[in-house]
């Protein structure tokens, strides 16, 4: 076999292998790709009837209900708009409350139950780094001072 054919070969089985690794990792990342939605679009049809998504919202002040097994919760999940109703076997996080922002990830049942798989319970919207809160005010006070030399220029 001449130089060039091998080159060719090396090439092209080089090529062949590295079309498969991406095919793999593409089908890996695709199954492991989960879609976020709000209580409206699901009430709206809007997500899977059978995959694994998740959904967002307040929990619902007074829904949250301990089953006899003492294991599993039912609880409901609102965008102010719609509600949907969560059931998760499991210990719930700490931050977990009544009135505070909840992630769910898990399926949709027939009659528009959500088992979840995992709840994520979410910091209060609120909520914001110190460095963060403080580069906001710096900007906010940097946006101010420029307004006012616009002005005297203005005048």
């Amino acid at each position: 076999m001449k130089a060039r054919h091998q080159r060719l070969l090396l090439i092209g089985t080089s090529l062949a292998v590295l079309g498969i690794g991406a095919a793999l990792a593409l089908t890996a990342f695709r199954q492991n790709l989960v879609f976020f939605f709000t209580p409206s679009q699901v009430t709206a049809g809007q997500a899977p009837r059978a995959g694994i998504f998740r959904i967002g919202g307040l929990v619902e002040p007074g829904s949250v209900r301990r089953q006899a097994d003492g294991v599993t919760v039912v609880f409901v999940v609102s965008d102010h708009a719609r509600k949907i109703q969560v059931q998760y076997r499991g210990a719930l996080p700490d931050l977990f409350k009544e009135g505070r922002g909840a992630v769910v990830q898990g399926r949709l049942t027939e009659g528009q139950l959500f088992v979840a798989q995992q709840v994520l319970a979410k910091h209060d919207e609120n909520y914001m780094p110190a460095e963060a809160a403080y580069a906001l005010q710096q900007g906010q006070a940097q946006g101010q001072a420029s307004m006012r030399t616009l002005a005297g220029v203005e005048r």
